[in-house]
């Protein structure tokens, strides 16, 4: 508490905010040019390839496992090497790995500093993050690596191992991998698929990660059928929607076992849908899973154990059955600083920087010499805009909330809002140095897309903001240094507004900590609520929030792959405008806004994309649809003793660091390995 007091006092003195400002009104401050970022460390460049030198389909003349696993095919526990391959198998080329063919053995330490909550990724639960959930599951396609791509914009083929238009572009054809099995031995086919289209996206009433509305276009519905055991053929309303490979990717359309999740479906069971979402706890290992390991042991809230999948469907190019680690362990906490001190410690071999407050830690532990990782910086793309819920209805439940909304939807508001953020004050109170700054939000300046002169940036000026207050009747009748309403059901009552934070990102609330200052100085009182992720997600489904700070999400980085997000186009998102019950009012600049990102999802022109995001970036600034506060960059923070990790491989882009890596072809040399938790084990199935 001391320490944070500090932190806080150190704000006040260096915004000056203990200075009485005039009160007079006054002439509001136009915008001002948003100045170029600098970078930080040294990283190498990402090296590039076609997707013929990243991987292929196809079968080998032999395959090989870990020596050790051969006494559980002699005892008849498991099926020969060969014939628990696909008929062709995707096989990881030489030519795209930075340290080459590996050798089996070793383990990679991680952490996960979220709440679990059961195996039923498809109804909506989650595993821990932190790269649980990406290793258990597994897409039609798989953008992480895209990255590394230098012929396309397009996801890595993945169960979907390959796929063609028709004449007109309305239909897109996937061949699927043919042979491939569960990590219990089921067959994998179309099956799943259609299973995971019809009983799980396109199904209400289940806690889905997409949504039917996320399928369409135009309002008309996308088709999904299966031609054979092998073929899915898509139907489109409009030709060539390319956009749409990105939502068949990870959590979009994690292909759900039909074998396991039908007996329990409500369609096919006397289960609710509570059941259904509940019925696989996080005791119930060994979990179906198609992922390169699957989880072997879990002490509740301590520590997870994951073994190599026995039926992976990927080899390298001497038919070495992968992945090449044998296991993957997750200690278990309550918040991600705990995977950064962990990996400072030792103890733990990756962390993804991205709560600014341990940057100096991590990179002064560096310089030691027995420091086991490497550190390497990303683009400017880690923000922690503040949102401000603009439902007209969802969540409204007195007149205080309707009251707030209004004012919310009005623009001098979060204008005034945003000239009461200084930006440049915010970085430095949460952490010394160049690592972050003042940021207006919108598309991010690492993403290819951006364009800074479409940038609308209102300056820190709290006159200004004090300006707009006024102006829209706000005025401190009592005395007590907060603004009271004027007019309305709420006359004479202070300005108060609730502002939430994240247990698991502690910069968000160290940036909301700073906001209750500064927004206290124009008159605003902030009551700051710090929350789970788990409630977080409550409040956000339901609408009963006000404020809030996040970190910014993947579409305003990598906007193709989630252009759907970034307007109201479906009911879920944006998240701080969803739909409820009620019809949605939009604001204007808002139908301006799908107008655009309709037009953004579906073109295939790299130039005309770029030019209708800087359109999109400009309304969206100059609106305020969020107030980005600050920017900075993500660290990737990594073992040592790892091999072929892709160069230039970013902590988060097209998915954060598991996604990016290519876990299964990480491997660790002999003599850097240190001991694995269960040697010698595989999941198998009662």
């Amino acid at each position: 508490m001391q320490a944070k007091a500090h932190r806080l006092l150190f704000l006040v003195v260096a915004l000056g905010l203990l200075m009485v400002a005039p009160l007079a009104a006054q002439d509001v401050m136009d915008p001002v040019p948003y100045p170029p970022g600098t970078p930080i460390g040294d990283s190498a460049p990402i090296v590039r390839f076609n997707l013929d030198e990243i991987l292929a389909y196809k079968a080998l003349d032999s395959y090989s496992q870990p020596e050790w696993m051969d006494a559980f095919v002699a005892d008849g526990s498991l099926p020969p090497v060969a014939e628990r391959l696909p008929d062709e198998p995707q096989v990881l080329l030489t030519s795209a790995m930075s340290d080459g063919i590996g050798q089996y053995g070793g383990v990679w330490r991680d952490f996960s500093g979220a709440s679990r909550q059961g195996w039923n990724l498809c109804a909506g639960q989650t595993q821990g993050w932190y790269g649980i959930n990406y290793i258990y599951a597994e897409s039609l396609v798989k953008s992480g690596p895209m990255f590394m791509r230098g012929d396309a914009v397009e996801p890595l083929p993945n169960l979907a191992k390959s796929w063609t238009w028709s004449d007109d572009g309305t239909q897109l054809t996937m061949e699927l991998i043919s042979g491939a099995k569960w990590s219990d031995g089921a067959p994998f086919s179309a099956a799943d698929v259609l299973f995971t289209w019809e009983h799980i996206i396109l199904d209400d009433n289940v806690n889905s990660w997409t949504k039917r509305s996320s399928w369409q276009i135009g309002g008309e519905d996308i088709a999904l059928e299966a031609v054979d055991a092998d073929t899915i053929v898509w139907t489109f309303p409009q030709s060539r929607p390319v956009q749409f490979f990105f939502q068949m990717d990870f959590l979009d359309f994690n292909v759900c076992p039909q074998h396991v999740l039908e007996p329990l479906h409500p369609a096919f069971s006397d289960n609710d849908y509570s059941a259904f979402e509940t019925a696989l706890p996080m005791e119930a290992i060994p979990p179906v899973t198609m992922g390169p390991w699957v989880a072997t042991g879990y002490r509740v809230d301590e520590f997870m154990v994951h073994r190599r999948n026995p039926y992976y469907w990927k080899v390298d190019e001497e038919g070495r059955q992968l992945p090449y680690l044998d296991e993957v362990t997750f200690q278990l906490g309550d918040s991600g600083i705990g995977r950064t001190l962990g990996t400072l410690a030792g103890s733990i071999d990756h962390s993804n920087l991205e709560n600014p407050s341990s940057y100096v830690q991590a990179t002064t532990r560096l310089q030691d010499a027995d420091a086991h990782f490497d550190i390497s910086w990303a683009g400017e793309s880690l923000s922690f805009p503040l949102i401000i819920n603009l439902s007209a209805n969802l969540g409204v439940q007195d007149e205080r909330d309707a009251a707030l909304r209004e004012l919310f939807r009005t623009l001098e508001f979060r204008r005034a809002i945003a000239h009461a953020v200084d930006g440049d004050g915010v970085a430095q109170a949460v952490i010394r140095g160049p690592f972050l700054r003042a940021f207006p939000g919108g598309i991010a300046p690492a993403a290819s897309e951006y364009d800074i002169d479409s940038v609308v940036y209102y300056p820190y000026d709290p006159d200004s903001a004090r300006a707009l207050l006024a102006g829209l009747g706000f005025e401190d009748t009592d005395g007590d240094g907060i603004l009271n309403w004027t007019s309305g059901s709420l006359s004479g009552e202070n300005l108060v507004i609730q502002i939430l934070s994240g247990q698991a990102a502690p910069a968000t609330g160290q940036v909301a900590d700073a906001l209750v200052l500064l927004l206290q100085d124009v008159g605003i009182q902030l009551n700051h609520r710090v929350v789970d992720g788990a409630t977080s997600t409550d409040l956000e489904e339901s609408g009963e929030w006000e404020f809030r700070i996040n970190r910014s999400g993947q579409e305003f980085t990598t906007p193709f792959t989630r252009c759907q997000d970034l307007a109201p186009i479906t009911v879920q998102k944006p998240d701080w405008h969803r739909k409820g019950e009620q019809p949605r009012e939009l604001l204007g600049f808002e139908l301006e806004l799908i107008e655009i990102v309709n037009a953004f999802c579906v073109e295939a022109d790299s130039a005309v994309r770029a030019q209708l995001m800087s359109d999109y970036n400009r309304i969206f600034t100059e609106n305020v649809y969020q107030v980005g506060t600050v920017i900075g960059r993500y660290g990737l923070a990594l073992a040592k003793r790892f091999r072929n990790i892709p160069v230039g491989a970013p902590p988060f882009f097209y998915q954060w660091t598991w996604g990016n890596v290519q876990p299964d072809q990480v491997w660790v040399a002999p003599e850097d390995r240190i001991a694995e938790v269960a040697p010698g084990t595989l999941p198998l199935y009662g």
